[in-house]
């Protein structure tokens, strides 16, 4: 098992969660956490435990995105006309490994995140290698002509692991699809319940 295979499953485990809905996924088997004290009685967590989950969780399932880059989406999200949490969620759905994902061509966050960095992806016709480029309303997303083949997004395409959502469009037999529009967040597949609110609640205190 890779170190990032790894680390993907710890997530799963320390949260209790199985974030991304995989079969593969150990708390499947084991709904604890990880060492030797995981199986230890939890205490009811403070609010501000309550919140820092929202916040793991959220992060976690976009591939473990960076502090200092998830306190700059909430920081636009703010700046943004409307509600803050939908904002946020938006924001998130926007990132190009976040699409990639949607469109079933990777099968995990951080595979999509790795196949974006190795410029695999176009952007209306461009190389894209940057998994947070945020794509836009109509942007058209497709996988390079010498990466069609490739086993891993032919795998990819064929799971039935999940759906694509409705504000993406995708033809597998091209490779090829569009971001129609911005999720609200009753629109985006989540496997476990996401609680944005709280996640604003949290670097708002």
């Amino acid at each position: 098992m890779t170190k990032r295979a790894e680390s993907k499953y710890k997530i799963n485990r320390r949260l209790g969660v199985n974030l991304w809905g995989r079969a593969k996924s150990p708390v499947a088997k084991r709904e604890y956490g990880p060492g030797q004290h995981g199986q230890r009685r939890k205490q009811k967590p403070t609010d501000f435990g309550v919140q820092l989950m929202a916040k793991q969780k959220l992060k976690g399932y976009y591939g473990n995105i960076g502090e200092k880059q998830f306190r700059k989406y909430y920081e636009e999200a703010v700046r943004r006309k409307g509600d803050t949490s939908e904002n946020l969620i938006e924001i998130l759905e926007r990132r190009l490994d976040a699409v990639v994902y949607r469109m079933k061509l990777a099968m995990t966050p951080f595979a999509a995140r790795q196949f974006v960095n190795h410029g695999h992806i176009t952007v209306n016709g461009k190389r894209v290698n940057i998994p947070s480029y945020l794509v836009r309303d109509n942007d058209v997303i497709e996988v390079k002509e010498k990466s069609k083949q490739l086993v891993v997004v032919l795998d990819a395409a064929q799971s039935g692991e999940r759906d694509v959502p409705e504000y993406i469009e995708i033809d597998h037999r091209q490779m090829k699809g569009r971001f129609l529009r911005a999720p609200k967040l009753s629109d985006v597949p989540y496997p476990v319940q996401m609680e944005p609110n709280l996640v604003v609640e949290f670097y708002s205190r």
